[in-house]
């Protein structure tokens, strides 16, 4: 069985180094040829809307735009929860980046449920 790694990010810019830990962590997996799926929820669904990332620097980290750009490069998948984007008042189709799907609680429960580990920040 393949090695698969599931990602939960639930912190979004204003917790800069809670914001860039999940990409570090993913890329990382993503070098050691590990399946990841990030998911975003709570505030963490703001890290999939465009040009967040360009504004978020966490000391002695890389900057997130390089990482995002890195992970999504990979083949990374981006899933984000709907009511939070809902909430959050983010249009689905004209302010999430290239690659980021808005999902329901049921994709993120199969995502859980079907990795080798989960991690959560």
């Amino acid at each position: 069985m393949a090695q698969r790694l599931v990602i939960i990010c639930t912190h979004g810019a204003d917790d800069p180094e809670r914001a860039t830990i999940p990409f570090v962590m993913s890329t990382t997996a993503q070098a050691m040829d590990i399946e990841v799926v990030m998911c975003f929820q709570a505030d963490g669904v703001t890290l999939a809307s465009k040009g967040v990332a360009e504004r978020v620097a966490a000391p002695s980290f890389p900057p997130l735009k390089d990482l995002v750009a890195a992970y999504c490069e990979a083949g990374g998948k981006l899933l984000v929860c709907g009511p939070c984007v809902q909430s959050r008042k983010i249009d689905p189709k004209n302010d999430l980046i290239a690659g980021a799907s808005v999902v329901n609680a049921a994709t993120f429960v199969k995502e859980c449920i079907d990795a080798t580990n989960v991690l959560n920040y």
